[in-house]
């Protein structure tokens, strides 16, 4: 990854979410390295849609739906610590798109009691 990269790229990256973002995106899941850069450029992408005149609320299940499904298992909690960190509704819709996604099931299976 570049150095060049910011959150603003992310954040645009993630609204758009075409297919070449989509790959950007999963290079950036790939790092390890880049954790913090993808959580703070998911922050902002959300900030800007709560700020929007128009909430595309689909939209924002769409994209928590697909992170979650595409997200490893080592970022799971703090994308759902992020989508649970405001009660704005668009906080809400990425956070029914992530939970519906089922990735924090996958990454930490309920244990057999």
């Amino acid at each position: 990854m570049s150095a060049a990269i910011d959150r603003e790229t992310v954040a645009e990256k993630l609204a758009s979410l075409q297919a070449t973002d989509q790959d950007f995106v999963k290079l950036l899941f790939d790092n390890p390295a880049q954790d913090e850069l993808t959580i703070e450029g998911l922050y902002l992408y959300l900030e800007r849609a709560a700020e929007a005149r128009f909430l595309n609320t689909l939209k924002l299940e769409k994209a928590g739906e697909w992170i979650g499904l595409n997200a490893p298992a080592r970022l799971q909690i703090r994308l759902t610590e992020t989508a649970k960190s405001s009660q704005h509704p668009a906080y809400a819709a990425f956070r029914a798109g992530l939970t519906r996604s089922g990735g924090l099931e996958r990454a930490y299976p309920k244990a057999a009691v």
